[in-house]
């Protein structure tokens, strides 16, 4: 089978008379015909067809690593904006452990309002707001760096395959950048000019992602060569 890209609408035919092709996000398959469900770009592949939409608001899935920011809490909870129609909750006990004690323990003490956590989606079905939690490692309150939104739907392009155009930023600038999968970044480094470099490079892939040889793009725009 012949892999290929191409912008679509929704409704478009992408492939048609192949009935062993697996739909794989944004279509779906009526008879022997794969149709677009969002606008973006269509990937056909040796996997199956899927499209990357171009535009879209952040749905929490289970797994998911997440840049937020504390906007609320209770004696329980903290309320995190996670650039979503939802908002995610933190659990205290989460944090404190399995001793915490509302009466006692003072959830300030370890994140206050408009605090910047990375933090991960541990339970989410639509039905309520996702619950977070900051126990693995390299989660919890982001103390310095720059904060930078995308659109969500632009994450994977950023990642690249196997992380590679996100590897390719970090080498070049000498940056350190956490991309959390809701579209924001925190991008870090002692040198302002490298933190600019990198942030120009992030801008660059959301607003040409649906162009081609985007990663010779961003290497000429960050002036190195990685083999």
């Amino acid at each position: 089978m012949k892999e290929f890209r191409k912008y679509v609408l929704p409704g478009d035919v992408i492939v048609e008379g192949n009935p062993h092709i697996k739909p794989l996000a944004n279509v779906i398959k009526i008879d022997n015909r794969i149709h677009a469900t969002r606008v973006g770009i269509a990937e056909v592949t040796q996997n199956g067809v899927k499209v990357i939409p171009l535009s879209g608001i952040y749905i929490p899935r289970v797994g998911d690593l997440v840049i937020g920011k504390i906007i609320d809490y209770s004696s329980l909870a903290w309320v995190v904006d996670i650039n979503s129609c939802f908002l995610g909750h933190l659990l205290a006990q989460d944090v404190f452990g399995k001793e915490f004690t509302p009466s006692r323990d003072d959830l300030t003490s370890k994140f206050n309002l408009g605090d910047v956590i990375a933090c991960r989606i541990v339970n989410f079905d639509r039905t309520r707001d996702p619950l977070l939690t900051v126990a693995d490692k390299d989660l919890g309150k982001i103390n310095n760096g720059e904060i930078v939104k995308i659109s969500p739907s632009k994450v994977p392009r950023l990642i690249g395959k196997r992380g590679s155009m996100i590897q390719m930023i970090e080498q070049l600038t000498k940056c350190k950048i956490i991309v959390g999968q809701n579209g924001v970044l925190v991008v870090s480094d002692s040198s302002r000019e490298a933190i600019n470099m990198a942030v120009r490079a992030i801008m660059l892939v959301e607003e040409e992602a649906h162009t081609s040889n985007l990663t010779q793009k961003v290497k000429d725009m960050l002036g190195g060569s990685v083999a």
